[in-house]
């Protein structure tokens, strides 16, 4: 039933219809208590008997309400009252882009204005993890001050779930029905129209039909039935816009045409992308020779438009591949690398080449292995490097013809030119390493522990830096200045009476003490073009830095806005430099952190609705989700939990820096590792303040017995591997359960302890408090985040190739069996990741999990060293 003037729904007074759609009735209305004009979206009354609408509905909410950009429509608020759903937005004056299309095509110079704004909107969506699926003209509002994009209600996130195809030639527009296609036909893409899994690249298509309708007046695809214009979208080509607009520039005929490309892989790889083009035209054309070239024939014009276009192509191209001199450029450029089809990229693993010209990256395929891989920067094509599966961390030689990295426990290299890989040493895990141009390799073999060095052409390792004895200490993420014999490193998990300050440092190959540079720089940390650059608050900084005094000489200054994401646990930001001003980074935005669903048989179900949760944890009795969240999105993270039945979280802590939360066995508490590496315990309810439970020498906790016993581990006893410890609360006291241990569980009796033991890292169970012979339960080693069913008779572990096993074990026999498949999954991490997975108490798994597809792209920076004072 339509609200009258005058109705109350909260603070908000109903003032005026302003339209209706599928998602509901909109309303102006008046803010009570602010007193502004606000529009009001009602959820229709039946509606609110479907779970499943009402679920698009809140989703709509989320979604909206996740997104800051002066091009999107603005989210205020959300309420219930008496058994009404609304939200309330922006009001935003003006006419959509449909009613304004009525009067026909727009001017170009609009065309390019609105489109740059519609795409940045996109691009910032994307980079959220958002697609918009229902981009059409009536969902623009054209205002004074510019476009605003509408109505996420259609949206969802980029890693949808499956979705059943039913197309019928009477099937509504936009399609709202469950098991079928939501949107708008004339505006779908292709894979939109098939039921496929999208990306943003749909919504690239969708937008190409916006800005050729806009160009023209004419829809891009038409017809007179549902199935005719299906099958123009499908199959046909609009009709050229030189014909409908024969004054229109050949150059954003050519950005639509690739818009609108049928193939994804052939569209523009991102909105930021589409949003360049339209720029660079939009300034082309306001160019006095440009102004001049207007005044010519028909056909000098043409010509003209045709230097433009090969103008702006080749400069586009040169900037991003070939830039040699960023110096004789005020401007940067940006573009996207996309992944090897049918694969991702393994986050915080890439590194560009010294020489600007090739990018080394390890990609994850459909099978769960990593294989490193390596790209021209003036080719799309990437090729596979043979040798490599299980890679991680590559680094380059200085002369950029080579490539270190680790894999299967030992550091290695391999010759681009031969394809040789050569096995240099033992390095554990690996965090790290660089390549001086004496062929001397500095690297970080461990997870605690000082660097090492070692000649490229092999040798015996030797340490080069020192660690407190007993102390946890990392060096971790090496990298040479120029002179080749000091090298920067991050000192982490510095603790005890002998430690020095957490920061970065500089040391030197000949000895000496080495320096504290900043314990405000944290993480991994590149040197080119005069300055030390590094992410603070998920933004690359880049800070004057003196290599001979081995000192900063200025401020930082932000090279991009907080898009950078960076690996909490261990400070690598993923982010990599060259020395001829190229940069690339991989953005928060397309942060790989989404977690999974899987059924109780290992069969993959869809996507958590929020993203960029970690470390899941669910409450005993399967009712909430505890993780840890980059709330807002700088890098900063705090403990929440997530009501599953309602779909709302409620923020825990407040420190900035807290991670891995664990359940207490009655629901009551959440304990977690705050900023200064101890172990504290909050109500879950919130309905107290934090209290200290072990304060040791960074302590990570691992899961909480039924008698309340607390079990951790402890990087502070030195050596390469934890140690696995138990707290007592009845005394308050620990003692140590495994001199090397880590990732461990109780089983739901509490009577058993499943964990990792080193040196093979094999999955190891005992009994708890012992003593008693272990159980082996894994036979790869590699193995990590050993797991319980909730019954106790199963045990589930991750593998390297990201193979999550399950394990059948008999308490009462003391005996396990074989491992066996249980699902292929797309598991970030897999070593000393912690716990990056859940399961809960009626069998279903949630998974932090890299995207199905490769829709998260590199942002790549040219010219990024322009920006720098001292290159002005």
């Amino acid at each position: 039933m339509p609200l009258s003037s005058g109705t109350r729904l909260g603070p908000y007074e109903i003032q005026s219809p302003l339209g209706a759609g599928g998602m509901g009735e909109v309303y102006r209305a008046r803010d009570t208590r602010l007193d502004r004009t606000v529009a009001v979206k009602i959820l229709p009354a039946h509606f609110c008997s479907d779970p499943v609408r009402k679920q698009r509905f809140e989703r709509e909410a989320k979604t909206v309400s996740s997104l800051n950009h002066p091009n999107i429509c603005v989210l205020y608020d959300v309420g219930h009252q008496d058994g009404v759903d609304y939200i309330v937005m922006e009001c935003v004056e003006g006419e959509t882009l449909a009613e304004r299309l009525r009067k026909g095509p727009l001017p170009l110079d609009q065309v390019l204005k609105y489109g740059a704004q519609i795409a940045d909107a996109l691009d910032k969506a994307h980079r959220s993890g958002v697609v918009h699926r229902d981009l059409k003209p009536s969902n623009i509002m054209l205002t004074p001050t510019g476009a605003k994009l509408l109505d996420f209600g259609l949206a969802k996130p980029a890693a949808p779930l499956a979705t059943v195809t039913t197309l019928t030639d009477n099937l509504p527009s936009p399609a709202t029905a469950q098991g079928t296609i939501v949107g708008t036909f004339r505006y779908m893409s292709p894979e939109q129209v098939e039921g496929k899994e999208l990306d943003g690249r749909s919504d690239i298509f969708s937008f190409g039909a916006v800005l050729y309708e806009m160009l023209t007046g004419h829809q891009a695809f038409s017809g007179n039935t549902a199935t005719s214009v299906i099958a123009a979208v499908l199959e046909r080509n609009p009709q050229p816009i030189s014909e409908l607009q024969p004054a229109s520039p050949p150059a954003l005929d050519r950005i639509v045409k690739i818009c609108l490309a049928k193939d994804p892989e052939e569209r523009w790889r991102s909105a930021a992308d589409v949003k360049l083009q339209l720029d660079a035209l939009r300034e082309d054309l306001q160019s006095p020779a440009s102004a001049a070239a207007a005044q010519k024939s028909r056909t000098s014009a043409r010509i003209a438009w045709l230097l433009v276009l090969l103008f702006a192509v080749a400069t586009a191209w040169l900037a991003t591949m070939h830039f040699r001199n960023p110096k004789s450029s005020a401007q940067t450029v940006r573009s996207s690398l996309l992944p090897p089809p049918g694969s991702s990229f393994l986050p915080y693993n890439f590194a560009i080449a010294p020489d600007g010209s090739r990018l080394a990256f390890v990609a994850l395929g459909p099978d769960g292995k990593t294989n490193l891989w390596v790209r021209a920067l003036s080719s799309p094509n990437a090729q596979q490097l043979t040798g490599t599966e299980g890679v991680i961390y590559p680094f380059w030689s200085p002369d950029s013809l080579h490539i270190g990295f680790f894999a299967q426990g030992r550091l290695k290299t391999i010759d681009l030119v031969n394809s040789a890989v050569q096995n240099l040493c033992d390095a554990g895990s690996g965090f790290g390493g660089t390549w001086n141009q004496d062929g001397i390799i500095v690297f970080a073999p461990g997870i605690t522990g000082p660097l090492y060095r070692i000649p490229a052409a092999g040798g015996t390792p030797e340490a080069v830096t020192k660690t407190p004895e007993g102390s946890a200490e990392a060096h971790h993420w090496p990298f040479f200045l120029p002179d080749g014999k000091h090298f920067l490193y991050f000192v982490n998990w510095s603790v005890g009476p002998a430690a020095q300050p957490n920061g970065l440092y500089v040391a030197s190959l000949d000895a000496g003490a080495p320096k504290l540079i900043s314990p405000e720089i944290i993480g991994n940390v590149f040197f080119a073009s005069g300055s030390l650059l590094y992410v603070r608050d998920r933004t690359v900084m880049a800070q004057p830095f003196d290599t001979t005094r081995l000192q900063t000489t200025g401020p930082a200054i932000p090279l991009t806005q907080q898009e950078v994401d960076k690996f909490f646990d261990f400070w690598q930001s993923g982010f990599s430099v060259s020395q001829d001003g190229k940069l690339v980074f991989q953005s928060a935005g397309d942060a790989p952190s989404r977690l999974v669903w899987y059924d109780s048989v290992g069969k993959e179900l869809g996507q958590f609705p929020e993203i960029g949760y970690e470390g899941p944890q669910f409450s005993p009795d399967g009712r909430f989700l505890a993780v840890y969240s980059d709330d807002q999105h700088n890098g900063k993270h705090f403990i929440r939990v997530y009501d599953l039945q309602r779909g709302i979280s409620s923020r825990l802590t407040e420190g900035g820096n807290e991670s891995t939360p664990v359940w207490s066995r009655n629901g009551k508490f959440i304990a977690y590792r705050n900023a200064s590496m101890n172990i504290e315990e909050v109500p879950a309810d919130a309905s107290g303040p934090p209290r200290t439970v072990v304060n040791d020498s960074d302590a990570i906790p691992c899961d909480s017995s039924p008698d309340g016993h607390l079990i951790y581990m402890s990087l502070g006893r030195g050596g390469p591997f934890p140690s696995l410890d138990v707290y007592s609360p009845t005394d308050q006291k620990s003692v140590q359960f495994a001199r090397f241990g880590a990732e461990s569980q109780f089983s739901p009796d509490g009577k058993w302890v499943a964990y990792i033991a080193a040196p093979l890292r094999q999955i190891l169970v005992q009994p708890f408090p012992g003593p008693g012979a272990h159980i082996q339960i894994s036979n790869a080693p590699g193995s990590s985040q050993p797991r319980w069913s909730r019954d106790g008779k199963k045990i589930f572990f991750v593998q390297p190739d990201r193979k999550l096993m399950v394990v059948a074990f008999d308490p009462a026999k003391n005996t396990a069996g074989p491992p066996q498949v249980f699902a292929q999954t797309r598991i970030i991490v897999t070593t000393f990741g912690w716990f990056q997975y859940a399961i809960s108490p009626d069998g279903r798994l949630l998974v932090n999990s890299l995207p199905s597809n490769n829709s998260s792209p590199l942002t790549l920076v040219a010219g990024w060293d322009a920006l720098l004072p001292h290159h002005r």
